[in-house]
């Protein structure tokens, strides 16, 4: 959109219909409506992005290390933050009067908070012999991810470990 000033902004406020094209150097460009690129089916998949890439590394690791810890803590804020997309598109669909709809995606998707529980669970109590079957029962939920290149760097999860024990523990959903 493009607005034409008028001589005197104060007296005349500028209106819609002074619109017109960008050869005259009193006009401005006005932005449109600030749309939000990150939706919530966005902001999943770039997370389950990130957990296939990190169980890529986790599964070529023969001991839990202090980044093996840091890679399980990103897992678990990737999942509650797939979580936190699930609540917003079941929000938006029971406003619409689509319960059924939310409720089965609900449903579809619940794995994502049981998961991240148990393995925050399994990280405060440093039971480190049980973070091989947490992943195993991750990898099934992202085998239709197909990683090419690791697009992924270290910054991702680096002192991640230590800013989840610094949070309280996720309250179990059952």
């Amino acid at each position: 959109w493009f607005l034409k000033l008028p001589d005197n902004l104060l007296a005349h406020p500028p209106k819609t219909e002074q619109l017109t094209r960008n050869d005259d150097p009193t006009i401005i460009h006005c932005m449109g409506r600030v749309i939000r690129t990150d939706s919530p089916t966005t902001v999943r998949n770039r997370h389950r992005r990130t957990i296939a890439e990190l169980l890529h590394h986790l599964v070529q690791k023969a001991v839990i290390d202090d980044e093996a810890q840091d890679m399980a803590a990103t897992i678990v804020f990737s999942l509650m933050e797939i979580d936190a997309t699930i609540k917003q598109a079941v929000t938006a669909w029971e406003k619409r009067d689509y319960w059924m709809k939310a409720e089965r995606f609900q449903r579809e998707w619940q794995w994502a908070v049981d998961i991240a529980t148990n393995l925050d669970d399994v990280l405060r109590h440093e039971a480190w012999d049980l973070i091989p079957e947490l992943l195993l029962d991750l990898l099934p939920r992202f085998g239709d991810i197909k990683i090419n290149k690791m697009m992924r760097k270290a910054d991702t999860w680096h002192g991640r470990y230590q800013q989840l024990l610094a949070q309280p523990p996720l309250e179990f959903p059952y």
